[in-house]
């Protein structure tokens, strides 16, 4: 299995000379299985050139929504083989009781803000509702987990073989409690992530600015620092980052971080900050950065 990381900005695109080293672009991951079978795990504004990038797809692909922020879904209406006649296109998302996925989503690919209805699209899209259920695609076997964050938002761990990536891009696992005080059947996600063999997980904040923040559904460095350690996960990818933060305060925040996580016990090539075009390969039982 090996991960492509196409934008893993948060809440808004941050383009610019300040962003370029870590990028601009919201939430999107690209996993390509062992048997070449493709899924992408939302679709940020990442999604546009993901999609400019593949050639002609004979399988379906699956997009895994975590939740349906904006920050999450924008990319959709410039996905590229959504305009390809005979693509096939699986969205998977939470369910609500408010309305269908399809219906959810068509809010926002539809008048005024979308010239193009889903309707209209030449492509095969389905949609399917996942909450905290188990399935299969191509060799891999995919679990989603409702998690805490604002709004129905799942976290998804996707096995294959013997590696596993978890992907909880948006998460505040405490609630404002600090973690060390939580048993793990408190700690929302725990149990998803588990000895994956790559965490990517929410690091929006840093534990200052996690202080004005409480409740909107980020996590702060300690959180994410200690969650992954709690859970076992083999490599950390910290995920989501502020639209304010720029490259340079990024640079300084992955020192700090390095330090803080070898004082947990950790060892300084598990964890890492997700930047754009950055690829891991994942081998059985490790992972190594491409």
């Amino acid at each position: 299995m090996r991960m492509k990381v196409w934008g893993a900005r948060g809440s808004v695109p941050a383009p610019g000379p300040e962003t370029m080293r870590y990028g601009g672009n919201t939430s999107c991951v690209e996993l390509t299985l062992s048997d070449g079978s493709l899924l992408i795990l939302d679709a940020g504004t990442g999604i546009r050139n993901l999609g400019l990038a593949l050639p002609q797809v004979e399988r379906p692909i699956h997009i895994l929504l975590t939740h349906l922020h904006l920050d999450h879904i924008q990319g959709l209406m410039f996905f590229a083989p959504a305009f390809r006649p005979g693509a096939e296109i699986v969205i998977w998302g939470p369910p609500s009781p408010e309305a269908s996925l399809c219906d959810r989503v068509a809010r926002y690919i539809s008048a005024p803000l979308a010239p193009v209805e889903v309707r209209e699209l030449p492509s095969i899209v389905s949609f399917r509702e996942a909450d905290a259920v188990e399935w299969e695609i191509g060799p891999a076997r995919i679990q989603a987990q409702a998690v805490n964050h604002r709004g129905q938002t799942l976290g998804y761990r996707i096995e294959d073989g013997e590696a596993s990536v978890c992907y909880i891009p948006d998460h505040e696992p405490g609630l404002g409690t600090p973690l060390s005080e939580l048993d793990d059947d408190w700690i929302s996600g725990f149990e998803l992530a588990r000895d994956a063999s790559l965490l990517i997980h929410d690091c929006q904040y840093t534990d200052v600015e996690y202080q004005s923040h409480v409740g909107w559904g980020h996590s702060p460095m300690s959180d994410a620092l200690i969650f992954a350690r709690r859970t076992g996960a083999e490599q950390l990818l910290l995920f989501h980052h502020d639209p304010l933060h720029s490259d340079d305060f990024l640079d300084g925040f992955r020192q700090e971080f390095l330090a803080r996580w070898q004082e947990l016990g950790g060892a300084g090539e598990q964890v890492d900050m997700a930047s754009e075009r950055r690829e891991i390969a994942l081998a059985p039982g490790a992972t190594q950065p491409a």
